[in-house]
């Protein structure tokens, strides 16, 4: 069913390049494929079967051939039979096209849509230009990064008796003011 290649321990490389990114050659097939930005475990299943290649293989044992062919299927998944809708960029807003895309490409273009939202002052551009959650999330417990939260201490300064819960803060020369004397209380007097 698969293609098993019996390749010597000699033909072995224990690092090699697939997409632009370097993956051990011990890692199984869809592992090691997973670990590229873009393509991720499903994905890579997927495009394994199309390519009709081992996925228990280590990676350090693919031939040459095996590597372009695999390189080839991730930049243009609809010619090695992987359906439109596995593909993480479909409807494109500049052309409408159904493409793929993979490492830089994709932080590139994810960048370039966030950037269109803020210009546009879309609600999800207003929330991202401001730093505040984008997909719904409450925010009135989480999300507190920045500003202060809680209640706002006084400060109290050396010497000074503290101040009772409400009461005015006292007066920066320390201590209290001693010449006044103290209002009458409203209470009867007991007897």
């Amino acid at each position: 069913m698969f293609r098993d290649f019996g390749l010597s321990a000699s033909e072995y490389k224990h690092i090699l390049r697939i997409a632009g990114k370097d993956i051990e050659g011990g890692k199984k097939l869809i592992v090691a494929l997973s670990e590229i930005k873009g393509v991720g475990y499903n994905f890579a299943q997927v495009l394994i079967q199309s390519l009709n290649i081992n996925p228990n293989m280590r990676v350090g044992f693919l031939s040459e051939n095996d590597i372009r062919e695999i390189e080839q299927a991730i930049s243009n998944p609809a010619r090695a039979g992987i359906p439109q809708w596995y593909l993480n960029r479909r409807k494109n807003m500049d052309d409408g096209s159904n493409n793929h895309m993979i490492t830089s490409d994709l932080d590139f273009a994810a960048s370039n849509d966030i950037e269109r939202e803020k210009l546009v002052m879309s609600w999800r551009g207003y929330r991202h230009m401001f730093g505040l959650r984008v997909r719904g999330q409450c925010t009135r417990t989480t999300g507190r990064r920045g500003g202060a939260v809680g209640v706002k201490k006084v400060k109290v300064m050396p010497g000074a008796a503290p101040a009772a819960a409400g009461a005015p803060a006292p007066a920066p020369g320390g201590g209290g003011d001693t010449t006044t004397p103290a209002p009458p209380s409203k209470e009867p007097a007991k007897k």
